[in-house]
């Protein structure tokens, strides 16, 4: 598999200034926020940070600039938490847990659609060992977040599929804001399946509202913003039979996907 992006995205990274997570926290936290997605080949990437010179600062870890996440989602038995997504329901969340592999943490997170498309996070320390799972007070979590934000109570959930890539973060200090660099994406569903994303690099810019300086370099170089979730996406690599008509053109383009025929 060819890995262009990969290199890119660390040969790009290296040259940038380094910042520290306590400070990336301390001017991008950003647990409220305004996301939009981008895919982009390498020439695409390396001519964005071309434009934006000086003003990103990359996140450095123990000398690691890229991370790798692992990410298990949880949904029901009938995928009622992607089709809300599908059907852009106004009350839509999803649930999973992020284990950071090189640091070996975990934390259990909910992600919810807020007022004028923002997101919104809550997330608590999670014990590595139980990434696969819903423990008693990840359930308690989960009734609590969308009881307070949605006055509704969860269905029973379970794990339905991981999300694997190697991720880098570029920080704006001056306007406080994020670019999010994910390569290498691998899906994987509950018996095993495995699908793998394109060579290309998925940023996602996060800033408190307005559009960043990277999205404005980003439009300047033609490229436009896609609608584009890793867990829906993965849904439809991994269950192609399943209706997924608000991602299908991204899938078709991007993903080698073909929707699969139900079987009667």
């Amino acid at each position: 598999m060819s890995r262009l992006a990969a290199s890119a995205r660390a040969a790009a990274v290296a040259r940038l200034d380094p910042i520290e997570l306590s400070d990336v926290l301390a001017v991008a936290g950003l647990q409220t926020r305004t996301d939009r997605k981008y895919l982009v080949t390498p020439s695409q990437y390396e001519r964005m940070l071309d434009q934006l010179g000086g003003r990103f600062q990359a996140l450095e870890i123990d000398g690691i600039r890229g991370f790798r996440y692992e990410s298990v989602y949880f949904d029901t038995a009938l995928l009622d938490l992607f089709h809300a997504h599908r059907q852009r329901r106004r009350r839509r969340y999803k649930v999973r847990t992020r284990t950071y592999l090189d640091s070996d943490e975990s934390m259990f997170e909910v992600k919810l659609e807020g007022r004028r498309g923002s997101t919104i996070k809550r997330r608590m320390p999670y014990a590595p060992q139980d990434r696969n799972r819903m423990t008693d007070r990840a359930r308690e979590f989960v009734t609590d977040v969308l009881t307070q934000e949605y006055a509704m109570r969860p269905a029973p959930l379970r794990p339905t599929l991981s999300t694997a890539y190697t991720r880098s973060t570029l920080v704006d200090p001056v306007a406080g804001s994020r670019l999010t660099c994910d390569v290498d994406l691998v899906c994987t569903g509950a018996v095993g399946t495995r699908r793998h994303g394109p060579d290309l690099i998925l940023l996602e810019s996060k800033s408190v509202s307005g559009r960043s300086p990277a999205e404005d370099a980003l439009a300047a170089l033609g490229v436009r913003p896609v609608q584009l979730s890793k867990y829906c996406v993965s849904v439809a690599l991994l269950h192609p039979h399943i209706a997924a008509n608000r991602w299908s053109r991204l899938l078709r383009r991007h993903f080698d996907w073909t929707r699969a025929p139900l079987a009667g």
